[in-house]
């Protein structure tokens, strides 16, 4: 028999689960018009950020393997919208100017988007789900 603590367990990882895929859905349209997927985004974001970063920083920020992240900047690289120098055995990444151009345009967009998206919620309560998730997560 479930107890009331299993019940609303379950309930609140379907209800995060329904608003990520939403989310991301709605991520997917608006990127969709600038020819970038979700990963692809996520690179011009965190490199506009910093200007330039290693591959190994990236490869941390962005939560994926080498290989991965190798396969995602040569496509990338191939589309114009990152460049890669290397000095001795570091490898650094950076955006060309098309880049950059789909940051200053793209960033804005998906900040707003995700701003509406919690804008039903109060300072107050953005704080403490932020503060809930973060207790979830050191779990």
């Amino acid at each position: 028999m479930r107890t009331k603590n299993t019940w609303e367990s379950i309930l609140i990882w379907f209800k995060i689960s329904k608003i990520h895929n939403e989310n991301i859905i709605s991520s997917n349209r608006i990127l969709k018009e600038y020819g970038l997927t979700l990963a692809q985004f996520d690179v011009i974001a965190q490199i506009g950020i910093e200007k330039e970063l290693t591959q190994s920083e990236l490869t941390i920020k962005l939560l994926v393997t080498k290989a991965n992240i190798s396969q995602l900047l040569s496509l990338m690289e191939g589309k114009g919208l990152i460049k890669r120098r290397q000095e001795w055995k570091t490898k650094f990444v950076s955006l060309t100017e098309e880049g950059m151009r789909i940051y200053d345009q793209v960033v804005p967009l998906m900040e707003q988007f995700q701003t509406q998206t919690f804008s039903r919620l109060t300072d107050e309560e953005r704080t403490l789900f932020l503060n809930l998730l973060r207790k979830i997560e050191k779990s």
